[in-house]
């Protein structure tokens, strides 16, 4: 003989948490992709940076460097500061969805000129 649980109250109540939770949900995991793809777009700005520094210190052209290393869409400048040279990098990472505005994540790296090295190029 199985026993039957009469219907009661909470008919139902696990498709209303279900529908008020996923979006919650899903919008969670959205925004840790986001925060993935900011992580992962910042490394490859500072290896960007790097790269652009040591080249223009070395006198060869710093900013085609960085822009060899750099994720799409960044910019790259590269200033000469007296014995040292500056690199910037910034690039945008695309947000949760495409009507939101993007993040801009940038790196900098300073590079000291070496001797007997051409002068700088940016």
């Amino acid at each position: 003989m199985t026993r039957r649980w009469p219907a009661g109250r909470d008919r139902g109540s696990f498709t209303a948490e279900l529908a008020a939770g996923l979006p919650a949900l899903l919008l969670l995991v959205l925004a840790g992709l986001t925060a993935v793809n900011a992580v992962i777009v910042k490394g490859q700005c500072v290896d960007a940076a790097r790269e652009a520094a040591l080249a223009a210190s070395r006198g060869a052209p710093g900013v085609q460097a960085g822009i060899r290393a750099a994720p799409p869409g960044a910019v790259v400048s590269v200033a000469v500061d007296g014995d040292r040279v500056v690199a910037t990098v910034r690039a945008p990472v695309r947000a949760l969805g495409a009507r939101l505005p993007r993040l801009t994540v940038s790196a900098t790296a300073i590079a000291a000129v070496e001797p007997g090295a051409p002068e700088p190029a940016t």
